[in-house]
């Protein structure tokens, strides 16, 4: 076999190969997300009121921790007077669990428009951070949801067991650890939405394929130039 024809089938079968390690580096996701129903029950101040509102939780790296946001996609409450302007202030607790368990306290802005009467109120986003004590893999779940307005407070609470909208593999100061019953350190969030910052990253299966995709292409250019290299080392003239 000529040396060009085993210089072309040496340089196909390392390409091949660290191609397909990319793939495989690329299918293992730090981190999952998706969207869970929670049946919240609240207590009003003119009574019992509910509703089943889908929630997700997002997360994006922010130093040493995780800036963690908290979506409503529907109301779960109402006011029997229209709230102003400005009236109405929420928060809620995302429940910790996995690795390391506590809650982290999330809150959002007040309401921009006013909410009329009987009309389901719409959650802003609520944000806050999460910075983990250990390692290993984290779930974040729905809360309770408290509602601040014109003097009253309502206490939502999940009355569905729902699951964890996020599920996270976290590096914590600490090295890694088996679970127990820590607390997760955790602050309020100074906003809702993530105005200004851009849009917030998504957590999935997808939020480490640039770097995973960028290693792989490391080891794909590393085993080419390599070949490459073995190739032009067996030409030079002997003797």
């Amino acid at each position: 076999m000529s040396n060009q024809k085993r210089t072309a089938l040496a340089l196909t079968a390392a390409l091949t190969v660290a191609m397909a390690g990319s793939v495989v580096l690329m299918a293992a996701p730090a981190a999952h997300a998706e969207v869970v129903d929670v049946n919240y029950q609240c207590e009003t101040p003119i009574g019992p009121k509910g509703a089943v509102s889908p929630i997700d939780i997002k997360s994006v790296k922010s130093g040493s921790g995780y800036k963690l946001t908290m979506s409503f996609r529907k109301g779960v409450s109402s006011s029997p007077v229209e709230l102003g302007r400005g009236a109405m202030d929420p928060s809620a607790a995302i429940e910790v669990g996995g690795a390391e368990t506590g809650r982290v306290q999330v809150s959002g802005p007040a309401n921009a428009e006013a909410i009329p009467a009987n009309t389901p109120i719409k959650i802003s986003d609520l944000s806050g951070t999460y910075t983990p004590k250990k390692s290993g893999k984290v779930t974040f779940t729905a809360g309770v949801l408290t509602i601040k307005a014109l003097g009253t407070t309502t206490t939502c609470t999940p009355k569905n067991s729902p699951g964890p909208s996020l599920r996270l593999d976290v590096q914590g100061a600490g090295g890694s650890g088996g679970s127990g019953g820590s607390t997760a350190g955790g602050s309020t969030g100074t906003g809702g939405s993530t105005s200004g910052g851009g849009e917030l990253p998504k957590t999935g299966p997808l939020d480490s394929a640039a770097a995973l995709g960028t290693l792989g292409g490391t080891v794909l250019l590393t085993g080419a130039a390599g070949v490459l290299w073995l190739t032009r080392r067996g030409q030079r003239p002997t003797g």
